[in-house]
């Protein structure tokens, strides 16, 4: 919203989640093509966007409640991927910053596929680099293009949507809605995995 604000776009909250889960990017593209700015051009604005955010999870930016646990959880059952539209070096600074880096066997963004979220193509091509079958694969999105894209690939879907996200009907897809990572449960992981 600051940066968009400072660039004439009239963007609220609630129009900020209309784009949750699209890639930088597309992000961009979606905001000119309703309000054109002038004035820096998208790869600017692109970064911009990027280092901003970097900024604000380093000076702000904490784990979710139970984010640790869900991730040791999951790793005893299999390997781990990140699959994310966030481009790389966003993705490694905040993994660095929270010293995560070590505990995702594949990190891959859907800046290398031609198609963002709700396309599954992320989640795809992360599986298919762990080695793992798509329909033994596990997702844990926040997003509702990330319950589609995770869907779409014939995946099972764990989703923590925030109070104000969760109800879009995409949510209704998923095959477990949380309201905490706390939540998740061993005893469901391994009957949905047994």
């Amino acid at each position: 919203m600051e940066i968009f604000g400072r660039l004439g776009v009239p963007l609220g909250a609630e129009d900020g989640r209309s784009t949750k889960g699209m890639y930088v990017a597309e992000v961009v593209e979606y905001w000119y093509a309703r309000h054109p700015w002038r004035g820096p051009g998208p790869a600017e604005v692109e970064s911009m966007l990027l280092a901003r955010v970097g900024d604000l999870v380093e000076q702000e930016g904490r784990l979710l409640p139970g984010a640790l646990r869900s991730i040791d959880l999951t790793s005893e059952r299999g390997p781990v991927a990140l699959a994310s539209s966030t481009p790389l070096p966003l993705i490694y600074r905040c993994l660095d910053h929270f010293n995560l880096r070590d505990r995702f066997q594949v990190v891959h963004s859907a800046e290398s596929e031609p198609y963002g979220k709700p396309h599954p193509g992320v989640f795809l091509s992360a599986a298919s680099s762990l080695e793992v079958a798509p329909m033994d694969c596990l997702v844990i999105e926040d997003s509702a293009a990330g319950v589609l894209a995770a869907k779409a690939g014939s995946m099972t879907v764990v989703a923590v949507p925030t109070g104000e996200d969760r109800g879009q009907p995409a949510f209704l897809l998923a095959d477990l809605v949380l309201d905490s990572l706390e939540q998740l449960a061993p005893t469901w992981l391994d009957e949905r995995f047994s």
